[in-house]
Formats: C-alpha cells, structure tokens, sequence
C-alpha cells in the first residue's frame, strides 16, 4: 500500500470511530440504555487505535514510494 492509501484509510476510520462515539455520548444520556455505551465506546476507541496505525505508517513513507 502506499502512503495516499494509508491515509485515507486513516481518514475512514477516524470517521467511524467519530461515529461510534458519538453513539456512545447519545446512549449516555439515557438510563435505559446505560449497557450500551461501553460496546460503543470500545468499538470507537479500537477504530481509533485503527486510524493511528494508518498515519504512522504513511508518516514512515515518504511521498515518492510506489505502491508494490
């Protein structure tokens, strides 16, 4: 893969956990749904773990490489 890929893989995934937070903030705001935030949470906190990888890694390679 090459950095642009990374990057806009980056991109996706902190959208998605964007996402998944914002779920877990709304179902925090209700008793009745209390079990859910954690799930949530997690589920954005890993897509989040996600889109640090991808930028590290395009971080690590420079513009010019090509794709293999």
């Amino acid at each position: 893969m090459d950095r642009a890929k990374h990057l806009n893989l980056a991109d996706a995934a902190v959208r998605r956990a964007e996402n998944l937070a914002g779920d877990a903030e709304r179902y925090a705001g209700g008793n009745d749904y209390l079990h859910k935030v954690a799930p949530f949470a997690a589920a954005g906190a890993l897509w989040a773990d996600i889109a640090r990888a991808h930028a590290a890694v395009a971080a690590a390679l420079t513009t010019t490489e090509t794709e293999r």
